[in-house]
């Protein structure tokens, strides 16, 4: 933008020299010359070619700013969602911490019973199969948990080995999400209001090709000083100055500026079909994110009855094992259904929150094109 405006001022430029000339044929005669010459030159924005490239630069640094904002949204809904992930995990790990001590004391029961006379040894290795299997899953919880650690370190600009996240004690439900009128969207979200901005420039840039086609007007003023003698330098003899305008029209270029006129309009119109795809897919994440959210609340209230019935069958399978009316494999089957349901809830409803999470980077996060420098403050 600064480089833009400069061109609304004149341009000055001194370049003093010192020379010292002489001939073989002469050696003793030299000849010394000492110029400070000054010139400054201003081109006049008759047909507002450098209006329209600074108004250019201005939508240009209005739409990095959107940018800045945009990849901002992306990292602050990343680290949410490694977040929300990790406090399914950490439910999933309380599940399975739950399942593995329920298992030891299965283990137990089914050697009791191997003892007692009333078992085979069947039993006791389904037993013991099923506590291990349940470790190796509680170990591959801890292994995903790390690195989504990691993931967040990293996010936050901190080496992994110095950050660690304690584990948490319950799933946060997902918040309500006010969504609004559709059209918000357009001032909402960085990325559209970069599309945005850039069609505006794009559009000034259409002005800089046509102003081209125009005569340029150049003002011109020369001043200085020239002599032979270095103490003359700064009298008024040996000082000289030039002033006056310049027109120069450009008479034939085989169609190359109107060539360069088509280009800005072509151009333009990439960017107004980027803007418009760009809205587009906003409303299609803010559907999609709406539509997951709807049928995972749905899906909730499927699996929380699952898991009830799934409860119930593993304590009736339970007691009949212990009566000696069925074998071990029905309370094995109860055991990883109940696990399997209860784990599915929790995944549930972490994807409730990841949803919740790209529900709200869909709306923009809270941001608003109010929030964008201005021109004047881009000027300054």
């Amino acid at each position: 933008m600064r480089g833009a405006r400069s061109s609304e001022l004149p341009a000055v430029t001194a370049f003093p020299a010192a020379t010292v000339s002489g001939t073989n044929a002469t050696p003793d005669v030299q000849h010394r010359s000492f110029n400070i010459p000054i010139d400054a030159v201003w081109q006049a924005d008759v047909w507002g070619s450098i209006r329209h490239t600074v108004a250019a630069n201005a939508a240009v640094a209005q739409a990095s700013a959107a940018e800045l904002e945009d990849a901002r949204l992306l990292y602050q809904s990343e680290l949410a969602v490694d977040y929300f992930q990790i406090e399914g995990l950490d439910a999933e790990q309380q599940l399975l911490d739950a399942a593995v001590k329920s298992y030891e004391q299965y283990v137990q029961l089914t050697k009791d019973r191997f003892e007692g006379g009333v078992a085979s040894m069947d039993d006791v290795a389904l037993a013991q199969t099923q506590l291990e299997t349940a470790r190796v899953q509680l170990t591959d919880l801890q292994i995903q948990r790390a690195e989504l650690e990691h993931a967040i370190a990293v996010l936050v600009g901190r080496p992994p080995s110095d950050l660690s996240i304690p584990a948490m004690s319950a799933q946060s439900p997902p918040p309500y999400t006010l969504t609004g009128v559709p059209s918000a969207l357009l001032e909402r979200r960085p990325d559209v209001a970069s599309a945005e901005r850039q069609v505006a420039a794009a559009n000034e840039q259409i002005g800089v090709a046509k102003a081209a086609l125009f005569p340029s007007l150049t003002l011109s003023a020369s001043g200085g000083s020239q002599t032979t003698a270095f103490d003359d330098l700064l009298s008024w003899p040996t000082r000289f100055w030039s002033v006056g305008p310049q027109v120069a029209q450009t008479l034939f270029d085989a169609g190359k500026r109107k060539a360069q006129v088509a280009g800005a309009e072509a151009a333009y119109d990439a960017t107004a079909a980027n803007y418009r795809q760009t809205v587009l897919m906003a409303f299609q994440q803010v559907e999609d994110s709406l539509a997951q959210l709807r049928v995972l609340a749905e899906e909730t209230d499927v699996a929380n009855r699952a898991v009830a019935a799934a409860k119930q069958t593993l304590e009736l399978s339970t007691i009949q094992y212990r009566g000696g009316l069925t074998n071990y494999l029905q309370v094995i089957i109860a055991q990883t259904s109940a696990l399997q349901t209860q784990r599915s809830a929790v995944q549930i409803l972490t994807r409730r929150n990841v949803a919740s999470v790209l529900l709200i980077e869909a709306l923009g996060g809270g941001w608003d094109a109010s929030q964008l420098p201005s021109v004047k403050e881009v000027r300054r």
